[in-house]
């Protein structure tokens, strides 16, 4: 492992300038580890695939060009370099930011959401919630794993979703939104959104969920989510969407730490991870207002 990341390095540092100093391991993430690395006078964030990344749907050529894209509405680190085995970004001094301050500053992220949507990116990958449980269950299921029986219930409430709200305009999209991808910049105290590898051509309320159920909306900032975002006041079928994507946003992050079961080597509990989603997932269906939302929804 150090053996290759000193080839890495090394390789960056013709690409770049002669790297300076030791690489500092950033903490956070739970699929790649990531570095700050100097090289020349300018510090970069190095990040490197976790094992088998590419089982988990990441396409690397439409995490560079989210990013890329992203960095030029100015909501993203800038893209120095891509290689095949690593993506180098230009670093930010930054803070991370609690669930709290991201609620408040959430007509912010609304906006940049919106731009980034709304960007005219072509991204060469899809984004599909359905297809990617598939993938997920035959990877568990080819490599002598068991998929739990959470996980088939979770199918079957994905595909009522779906159903109710299809996605019709797919939008480039990140997909990602946990709390650890949100920052803020210290030179001028911007919102910034990091972590794009999931990035691909989806559904944008699919965002808005994921955004809304990683950090603990309430009710009332769900309400500035959508105003902000569609810039009008929200109409039922847009509260709808929004809970049932936020549900749709559970069960892919729950079936992604099942597959990341079976294939990560990053020391972390990834079954712990994938149960408290399933269990919010249970949590929202059996809300007697889950019906509902499947009809307003598609109002």
């Amino acid at each position: 492992m150090v053996g290759e990341l000193n080839d890495l390095l090394t390789r960056l540092g013709v690409a770049l300038a002669p790297m300076r100093g030791e690489p500092r391991e950033l903490e956070g993430g739970i699929t790649n580890r990531n570095f700050r690395v100097t090289f020349g006078d300018d510090d970069y964030v190095v990040r490197r695939p976790g094992k088998d990344t590419e089982l988990l749907g990441i396409d690397r050529a439409a995490e560079r060009l989210a990013n890329e894209a992203a960095a030029r509405l100015g909501i993203a680190p800038a893209v120095a370099i891509a290689l095949e085995d690593c993506l180098v970004t230009r670093y930010v001094s930054c803070r991370p930011i609690g669930a709290g301050e991201l609620a408040e500053g959430v007509e912010e992220l609304a906006r940049d959401l919106r731009a980034f949507h709304d960007c005219g990116a072509q991204l060469p990958s899809r984004f599909f919630v359905p297809e990617l449980l598939e993938h997920y269950a035959a990877i568990v299921r080819a490599r002598g794993g068991v998929v739990p029986g959470e996980y088939d219930e979770a199918v079957l409430v994905v595909a009522r979703i779906c159903d109710a709200v299809p996605a019709a305009d797919l939008r480039p999209c990140h997909n990602d939104l946990l709390p650890g991808n949100v920052i803020r910049a210290s030179t001028n105290g911007r919102l910034m959104i990091v972590d794009w590898e999931y990035a691909g051509m989806g559904d944008p309320r699919f965002d808005l969920g994921n955004l809304s159920v990683n950090n603990a909306f309430d009710e009332a900032t769900d309400e500035r989510l959508l105003r902000a975002y569609y810039d009008e006041p929200p109409s039922q079928a847009r509260r709808a969407a929004l809970k049932l994507m936020r549900v749709l946003s559970d069960a892919r992050e729950a079936a992604w730490a099942v597959v990341q079961a079976q294939i990560s080597e990053l020391d972390f509990d990834f079954d712990g991870y994938a149960a408290k989603h399933f269990e919010r997932l249970s949590t929202a269906v059996a809300q007697p207002q889950f019906e509902q939302w499947l009809v307003s929804a598609g109002a």
